[in-house]
This record gives structure tokens, C-alpha cells and sequence, in this order.
């Protein structure tokens, strides 16, 4: 999850009206607390006072330990794209568990699926299949490092690549050299990560042109952990040219834009060909499963063949191969009607909070793109990261919890991204609607 440092920070800072939760969530997060860090096993899921807890979802909608239903727009940070236990996804993995869980040997399955992703991504000449987004992102970074013999890589300022050493990395001041974002992150490792400017080619272009040290730049083609940030007309089209002249690989993260934009992701939709690919949450809809993918000659540096160590015990996993697989057939029995159905209903939604907050007098953004979108309290274009720290995140923040009063939940975070399903009803995005018109006018009125 993207930009947890601020996160952290902006709670401990905010003063707001917090919601009353039930005393049932209370208790759970009051024994949570004793014997789990936190009390959370992911940082972005503590807000406070406390987070409600769920017991089930279904659809569209999840439900609390105290049977209070919401309405969810975070949808596993994207990763729902068919919605909560969609039922033919369900059905199938409900056949294996009773074949098996766990072989660690070859199944056919995982060669039906790498076959799959071949088949719908021009940029997917192999595939290693994996179990987690962050695995994928280390993979493809030290696949960079091996085909060129560089060690330094390039990220893009708010881009987030999972909680790896290579990825826990921030500005130092307006220096592009990587300093540690988190504790126990070593500032020698942290100086192998250099930052550019997302959405500022000539900032990639300076780094990339004045050093012969850059193994890859990798980069959310759709940034969407600093908020939702989108790539402005030709800045992926020049990322691929500024790579390719200076022998520099490309990584598309699609762990978040995989199969969501379209089922051959940000890569189809904005027709770029990176070397290398990362995917990961809607790939499973909610299952732990993962690839990284790309051209055979990188691909087969891996092992055993190659000298690039990758192992997992969990990797090609039968239930998760089996959740990956079907998620794809579904995307391919349903893609001409999902895509167009999806994005449809993202922008009524957007355009109904647009007209609502325009009335109130509100200063905001609002950017999106197919499913995906994020309203930010500035007048500013939000088209980085300096532009995203610039929203009122304590107004965002009361936005949240008004929502959650209604029966909305949101993201907790100014700097993560909403998601539509492909699940969600007309009638859900008119009582969201109408929660969104009632919390932003007591939004407004605690404003003054």
C-alpha cells in the first residue's frame, strides 16, 4: 500500500471527529492489539480509532462482525474486480481444494495459465508465476540487474512497489539519490534506488542520460498509491523511448492496472511494450497469486537454467493457479461487456460527486480512469506526488468518516485509489451518491 510514511504521519496529526464503531470491533482490535503488531497485519488497515472488522462478503457489499453491510469501493485495493465470491470463480476453487492443496511439483494448470497470459499480452513471451506482487516486483528488478550488469534502478517519485528494500526508498531533499523510508532499510541499499518525477519526462530523461549505472526503470503505468495519478498524453510512449535508446529495461508494475484497464492491462490499453511485467491482484480476484512476465531472453535468466535465483514453496499453487486461471476465462467470456460496463459506471459516479462537490464550493480534483478514482481536496491538477501532498487530507479524512457513517467504505487514505466492480449496481452507486451529497455537506458545515 502506497505512502504508509504519510499515512502514519497524518494520523498522528489529524484532529478529527472520529466514528463511533461497534463495541464488538472494539473488543476484536483490544485482543488484536495484545498479540498482533499494531493490532493489524498491514499498516493501512489501522485508521482510527479502530477499523470495523468483517466477517463476510458477497457482491458488492461486505459485512461487519455486527452485521452492518457496506458498500465497498476499495474492493482489496483493486484486486476485486469481479466483486466479493463471485460465484463461478467460488464453484471452481471449491473443486480443487478437494483435488489439493499444495504439490510443489508441476501441475498442467500452470502451464495453461502462463499459456493464457501469452496469449492476451503482447509482452508476455514467459511468464513465472508467483504469489505475492511484492515477489514480483524483486523479481523483475533483479532480472534488470542480471541482463544489463548495472545495479541501480530507477523509480518514479510516489510509485509504490511493495515492501521491499528496494522499493522503501524516498527523496533525500531534491536530490534523485534514494534515502531509507523505513527503519531497518540500510542507506547503502536505499542508494541503489534513484527517483524521477512521475509525469516529467525531462526529469527521467536527465537521470537516465547522465548516468551508465541504470539497469531499469520500473513505474505503475497508472500510478495509483498516491492517490490515482494518470499518465499524461505520450509520457509512457517517451518512458519506452528514453529506456530503449539508453539500453535501460522497462517495468510496467501492473499489480494494480493488471486486467483492470482491459484484460491485457495498462500495457494494451496504452499499447506500450515494456520488457518486463508484474501482476498481481485482479489476476486472482482476491486470491494470493502473481507473475512476472516478459520477453524470453530476460525471462530465461531465471532459474534453474538461469543464474537469476527465484524459489518458492507457494509458487504455482493449486487453488491460487486454479483462481488465476478461472478469473481470466471469466475475463474472456465477459471482457466486451465488463470494460465497457465498468468504466460506464465509474463515470456516473464520478460525474455525480463532480456536480455535488462543484455546488458545495469545494476546492478539488477528481481523476480517474476505467474503474478507478480518486477525488483530492486542492484545485490543483494532481499529476505527481508534490501535486497529491497538496490535498486537504484532513477534509479527506472527515469525508471518510461521514461515508462510513452511511454505509460507504472508501480507502482510508487521500493517497490510495477507489475501485468499481463489476458487480456494482445502479443502485449502489445512487445511494452512494446520496451519502456522498449528505457527507460532503456536513463536511462543509463542521468547515465552515
Amino acid at each position: 500500500m502506497g505512502h504508509w510514511i504519510w499515512l502514519r504521519y497524518y494520523y498522528l496529526l489529524c484532529e478529527c471527529d472520529y466514528i463511533t464503531l461497534t463495541d464488538k470491533s472494539e473488543l476484536l482490535f483490544k485482543r488484536a492489539t495484545s498479540v498482533i503488531p499494531s493490532g493489524v497485519n498491514s499498516p493501512i488497515r489501522y485508521y482510527p480509532p479502530y477499523p470495523f472488522f468483517v466477517n463476510s462478503g458477497f457482491g458488492s457489499k461486505m459485512v461487519t462482525v455486527d452485521h452492518k453491510t457496506y458498500i465497498d469501493f476499495c474492493m482489496g485495493y483493486g484486486a476485486l474486480l469481479l466483486g466479493h465470491a463471485y460465484p463461478s470463480l467460488i464453484d471452481h476453487i471449491k473443486d480443487q481444494l478437494y483435488e489439493g492443496t499444495l504439490f510443489c511439483v508441476p501441475t498442467e494448470m500452470e502451464v495453461i495459465l502462463a499459456e493464457k497470459i501469452s496469449s492476451i499480452i503482447p509482452a508476455a513471451e514467459m511468464t513465472r508465476i508467483l504469489n505475492t506482487g511484492l515477489e514480483a516486483t524483486m523479481t523483475a528488478i533483479r532480472l534488470a540487474r542480471a541482463h544489463t550488469k548495472k545495479k541501480k534502478i530507477v523509480k518514479l517519485d510516489g510509485c509504490y512497489h511493495g515492501a521491499h528494500d528496494y522499493g522503501l526508498v524516498q527523496r533525500n531533499g531534491l536530490d534523485c539519490e534514494g534515502v531509507p523510508s523505513s527503519e531497518g532499510t540500510t542507506e547503502e541499499v536505499a542508494s541503489l534506488t534513484l527517483l524521477a518525477e512521475y509525469n516529467d519526462v525531462s526529469s527521467l530523461e536527465n537521470l537516465i542520460q547522465n548516468r551508465d549505472d541504470i539497469a531499469g526503470v520500473i513505474i505503475e503505468p497508472v500510478a495509483a498509491n498516491m492517490g490515482l495519478v494518470i499518465p499524461e498524453k505520450q509520457y509512457l510512449s517517451e518512458v519506452r523511448r528514453i529506456t530503449q535508446q539508453n539500453g535501460v529495461v522497462l517495468i510496467f508494475d501492473e499489480v494494480v492496472t493488471g486486467f483492470r484497464l482491459s484484460i491485457g492491462g495498462a500495457s494494451e490499453f496504452f499499447g506500450i511494450k515494456p520488457d518486463i511485467i508484474t501482476y498481481a491482484k485482479a489476476m486472482g480476484n482476491g486470491f494470493p497469486v502473481a507473475a512476472v512476465c516478459g520477453k524470453k531472453n530476460l525471462m530465461e535468466l531465471l532459474s534453474p537454467r538461469g543464474n537469476v535465483y527465484q524459489a518458492s514453496t507457494y509458487a504455482g499453487n493449486p487453488v491460487s493457479v486454479t483462481a488465476a486461471l478461472r478469473t481470466v476465462q471469466i475475463l474472456e467470456e465477459i471482457g466486451n461487456d465488463l470494460y465497457p460496463r465498468i468504466t460506464r459506471t465509474c463515470d456516473t459516479l464520478v460525474a455525480g460527486i463532480r456536480d455535488i462537490i462543484k455546488n458545495l464550493g469545494f476546492k478539488f480534483t477528481i481523476n480517474s480512469i476505467g474503474s478507478m478514482f480518486q477525488l483530492f481536496f486542492t484545485s490543483d491538477k494532481v499529476r505527481n506526488l508534490t501535486t497529491a501532498k497538496k490535498s486537504d487530507h484532513v477534509i479527506f479524512r472527515r469525508l471518510y468518516d461521514q461515508l462510513l457513517r452511511k454505509d460507504i467504505f472508501i480507502p482510508p487514505s487521500q493517497f490510495e485509489t477507489c475501485f468499481v466492480s463489476y458487480v456494482h449496481t445502479d443502485d449502489d452507486i445512487d445511494r452512494t451518491l446520496e451519502a456522498y451529497g449528505q457527507a460532503l455537506k456536513e463536511v462543509k458545515n463542521h468547515c465552515g
